[in-house]
Protein backbone atom coordinates (compact mmCIF):
# COMPACT_ATOMS: atom_id res chain seq x y z
CA UNK A 1 0.00 0.00 0.00
CA UNK A 2 1.23 3.48 -1.24
CA UNK A 3 2.08 5.48 1.91
CA UNK A 4 0.89 9.12 2.51
CA UNK A 5 4.23 11.34 3.73
CA UNK A 6 4.45 14.30 5.55
CA UNK A 7 7.56 15.98 5.24
CA UNK A 8 7.98 19.48 7.20
CA UNK A 9 9.97 22.06 5.61
CA UNK A 10 12.60 23.02 7.76
CA UNK A 11 12.94 26.44 5.88
CA UNK A 12 9.79 27.23 8.04
CA UNK A 13 11.38 26.40 11.57
CA UNK A 14 12.36 28.41 14.61
CA UNK A 15 16.21 27.79 13.73
CA UNK A 16 16.99 29.14 17.00
CA UNK A 17 15.24 26.06 18.46
CA UNK A 18 16.22 23.88 15.70
CA UNK A 19 16.30 20.68 17.49
CA UNK A 20 13.31 21.45 19.11
CA UNK A 21 10.78 22.00 16.26
CA UNK A 22 12.31 18.60 14.31
CA UNK A 23 12.02 16.15 17.58
CA UNK A 24 8.10 18.15 17.73
CA UNK A 25 7.66 16.90 14.01
CA UNK A 26 8.93 14.09 14.65
CA UNK A 27 6.79 13.12 18.07
CA UNK A 28 3.78 14.65 16.20
CA UNK A 29 4.36 12.10 13.25
CA UNK A 30 6.45 13.52 10.36
CA UNK A 31 8.47 10.54 8.63
CA UNK A 32 10.36 12.54 6.67
CA UNK A 33 11.93 16.22 6.84
CA UNK A 34 12.47 18.31 3.87
CA UNK A 35 15.74 20.28 3.56
CA UNK A 36 15.34 22.98 1.27
CA UNK A 37 19.34 24.15 -0.15
CA UNK A 38 19.76 27.25 -1.86
CA UNK A 39 22.89 28.72 -3.46
CA UNK A 40 21.77 32.29 -4.02
CA UNK A 41 22.44 31.91 -7.95
CA UNK A 42 19.87 29.10 -8.96
CA UNK A 43 17.37 30.65 -6.91
CA UNK A 44 17.53 33.94 -5.17
CA UNK A 45 18.13 32.73 -1.62
CA UNK A 46 20.96 31.13 0.35
CA UNK A 47 20.24 28.59 3.18
CA UNK A 48 21.92 25.66 4.78
CA UNK A 49 25.34 23.54 3.35
CA UNK A 50 26.44 19.81 4.43
CA UNK A 51 27.62 21.09 8.05
CA UNK A 52 23.63 21.46 9.14
CA UNK A 53 22.53 18.43 7.29
CA UNK A 54 25.37 17.09 9.53
CA UNK A 55 23.86 18.12 12.28
CA UNK A 56 20.60 17.11 11.62
CA UNK A 57 21.42 13.45 10.74
CA UNK A 58 23.15 13.47 14.48
CA UNK A 59 19.73 14.76 16.13
CA UNK A 60 16.78 12.71 13.96
CA UNK A 61 16.10 9.22 12.99
CA UNK A 62 13.78 11.13 10.34
CA UNK A 63 14.32 10.30 6.47
CA UNK A 64 16.27 13.75 5.30
CA UNK A 65 15.16 14.65 2.04
CA UNK A 66 17.78 16.92 0.94
CA UNK A 67 16.78 19.42 -2.71
CA UNK A 68 19.36 21.19 -4.08
CA UNK A 69 18.04 24.17 -5.36
CA UNK A 70 21.60 24.84 -6.99
CA UNK A 71 23.81 25.45 -9.97
CA UNK A 72 25.97 22.69 -9.33
CA UNK A 73 24.53 19.39 -7.83
CA UNK A 74 26.97 17.57 -9.41
CA UNK A 75 29.87 19.35 -7.55
CA UNK A 76 28.09 19.41 -4.20
CA UNK A 77 26.01 16.18 -4.22
CA UNK A 78 28.86 14.24 -2.06
CA UNK A 79 29.37 16.52 0.80
CA UNK A 80 25.12 16.30 1.10
CA UNK A 81 25.38 12.52 0.62
CA UNK A 82 28.40 12.17 3.30
CA UNK A 83 26.27 14.52 5.65
CA UNK A 84 24.11 11.83 6.32
CA UNK A 85 21.09 13.05 3.51
CA UNK A 86 19.03 9.75 2.68
CA UNK A 87 17.63 11.06 -0.82
CA UNK A 88 19.45 14.05 -3.16
CA UNK A 89 17.07 15.50 -4.86
CA UNK A 90 17.84 17.97 -7.83
CA UNK A 91 16.59 20.54 -10.41
CA UNK A 92 15.73 19.24 -14.36
CA UNK A 93 16.70 22.68 -15.31
CA UNK A 94 20.01 22.43 -14.45
CA UNK A 95 22.47 23.63 -16.92
CA UNK A 96 24.66 20.63 -16.64
CA UNK A 97 23.32 16.67 -17.53
CA UNK A 98 21.24 15.59 -15.11
CA UNK A 99 21.45 11.75 -15.93
CA UNK A 100 25.28 12.38 -14.77
CA UNK A 101 23.93 13.65 -11.68
CA UNK A 102 21.27 10.95 -11.18
CA UNK A 103 24.07 8.39 -11.69
CA UNK A 104 26.64 10.21 -8.69
CA UNK A 105 23.63 10.35 -6.31
CA UNK A 106 23.22 6.90 -6.51
CA UNK A 107 26.79 5.74 -7.05
CA UNK A 108 26.88 7.59 -3.19
CA UNK A 109 24.31 5.40 -1.83
CA UNK A 110 21.72 7.82 -1.99
CA UNK A 111 18.15 7.79 -3.27
CA UNK A 112 17.61 10.05 -6.36
CA UNK A 113 14.86 12.82 -6.62
CA UNK A 114 13.95 15.05 -10.08
CA UNK A 115 12.53 18.18 -9.62
CA UNK A 116 10.25 20.31 -11.99
CA UNK A 117 9.73 24.25 -11.39
CA UNK A 118 6.18 25.88 -12.57
CA UNK A 119 7.16 26.42 -15.81
CA UNK A 120 8.75 23.30 -16.98
CA UNK A 121 6.81 20.58 -18.45
CA UNK A 122 6.43 16.92 -17.52
CA UNK A 123 7.80 15.71 -20.33
CA UNK A 124 11.49 17.27 -19.42
CA UNK A 125 11.88 13.85 -16.99
CA UNK A 126 10.21 11.92 -18.82
CA UNK A 127 13.46 9.95 -19.86
CA UNK A 128 14.66 9.78 -16.89
CA UNK A 129 11.92 8.32 -14.54
CA UNK A 130 13.01 4.92 -14.61
CA UNK A 131 16.05 6.47 -12.95
CA UNK A 132 14.87 8.18 -10.02
CA UNK A 133 12.96 7.42 -7.04
CA UNK A 134 11.02 10.66 -6.97
CA UNK A 135 9.79 13.30 -8.90
CA UNK A 136 8.74 16.75 -7.41
CA UNK A 137 6.45 19.29 -9.05
CA UNK A 138 6.73 22.41 -7.43
CA UNK A 139 3.48 24.27 -6.81
CA UNK A 140 5.45 27.63 -5.91
CA UNK A 141 8.54 29.21 -7.20
CA UNK A 142 11.24 28.20 -5.59
CA UNK A 143 13.00 30.37 -3.23
CA UNK A 144 10.93 31.33 -0.23
CA UNK A 145 8.56 29.02 1.83
CA UNK A 146 4.97 30.58 2.69
CA UNK A 147 4.14 31.19 -0.81
CA UNK A 148 0.58 30.75 -2.15
CA UNK A 149 0.16 27.23 -3.67
CA UNK A 150 -0.52 27.33 -7.60
CA UNK A 151 -3.39 25.08 -8.23
CA UNK A 152 -2.79 24.52 -11.63
CA UNK A 153 0.39 22.03 -10.77
CA UNK A 154 -1.61 19.53 -9.78
CA UNK A 155 -2.25 18.69 -14.06
CA UNK A 156 1.36 18.00 -13.66
CA UNK A 157 0.84 15.75 -11.02
CA UNK A 158 -2.26 13.77 -12.64
CA UNK A 159 0.29 13.50 -15.46
CA UNK A 160 3.10 12.52 -14.18
CA UNK A 161 0.94 9.63 -11.76
CA UNK A 162 -0.66 8.50 -15.20
CA UNK A 163 3.18 8.01 -16.66
CA UNK A 164 4.63 6.26 -13.09
CA UNK A 165 2.23 3.89 -11.86
CA UNK A 166 0.83 3.59 -8.31
CA UNK A 167 3.96 2.70 -6.44
CA UNK A 168 6.05 5.68 -7.36
CA UNK A 169 6.72 8.53 -5.14
CA UNK A 170 5.45 12.18 -6.79
CA UNK A 171 6.39 15.00 -4.28
CA UNK A 172 4.30 18.44 -3.85
CA UNK A 173 5.92 21.11 -2.44
CA UNK A 174 4.93 24.95 -2.33
CA UNK A 175 1.82 26.10 -0.21
CA UNK A 176 0.59 23.00 0.91
CA UNK A 177 -2.04 23.32 3.77
CA UNK A 178 -4.78 21.18 5.30
CA UNK A 179 -7.29 23.08 2.98
CA UNK A 180 -5.35 21.69 -0.91
CA UNK A 181 -3.57 18.50 0.83
CA UNK A 182 -6.74 16.37 -0.41
CA UNK A 183 -6.51 18.17 -4.04
CA UNK A 184 -3.26 17.30 -4.02
CA UNK A 185 -3.43 13.87 -2.96
CA UNK A 186 -6.38 13.55 -5.55
CA UNK A 187 -4.25 14.39 -8.28
CA UNK A 188 -1.61 11.71 -7.19
CA UNK A 189 0.66 13.41 -5.28
CA UNK A 190 2.16 11.20 -1.88
CA UNK A 191 4.57 13.03 -0.47
CA UNK A 192 3.48 16.27 0.57
CA UNK A 193 6.25 18.93 1.74
CA UNK A 194 4.62 21.68 4.72
CA UNK A 195 6.64 24.40 6.00
CA UNK A 196 4.07 27.14 7.44
CA UNK A 197 1.63 24.58 7.75
CA UNK A 198 3.51 22.43 9.76
CA UNK A 199 6.02 24.88 11.60
CA UNK A 200 3.78 27.90 11.66
CA UNK A 201 0.70 25.73 13.92
CA UNK A 202 1.03 25.89 17.50
CA UNK A 203 -0.50 22.45 17.47
CA UNK A 204 2.37 20.41 15.56
CA UNK A 205 0.50 16.95 16.25
CA UNK A 206 -2.74 18.54 15.36
CA UNK A 207 -1.40 19.94 11.80
CA UNK A 208 0.24 16.60 11.01
CA UNK A 209 -2.61 14.86 11.25
CA UNK A 210 -4.83 16.80 9.74
CA UNK A 211 -2.59 16.63 6.61
CA UNK A 212 -2.28 13.02 7.14
CA UNK A 213 -6.17 12.70 6.74
CA UNK A 214 -6.74 14.79 4.27
CA UNK A 215 -3.82 12.85 1.84
CA UNK A 216 -5.49 9.66 2.90
CA UNK A 217 -8.93 10.72 1.32
CA UNK A 218 -7.82 12.20 -1.39
CA UNK A 219 -5.70 9.36 -2.14
CA UNK A 220 -8.74 6.59 -2.13
CA UNK A 221 -9.31 6.68 -5.38
CA UNK A 222 -6.12 5.62 -6.69
CA UNK A 223 -4.42 3.72 -4.31
CA UNK A 224 -3.15 0.30 -3.99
Amino acid sequence: MTEMIIAPSLLSCDFSRIGAEIKEVQEAGAQWLHLDVMDGHFVPNITIGPPVVKALRQATTLFLDTHLMIEEPLKYAKPFAEAGSDLINFHVEISGSPQEVINEIRRLGCKVGITIKPGTPVKSVEKFLDNVDMVLIMSVEPGFGGQKFMPAMLDKVRELRKMMGSEAWIQIDGGITSDNVEDAARAGANIFVAGTAVFGSGDRTGAVAALKKGAAKGAADWIS
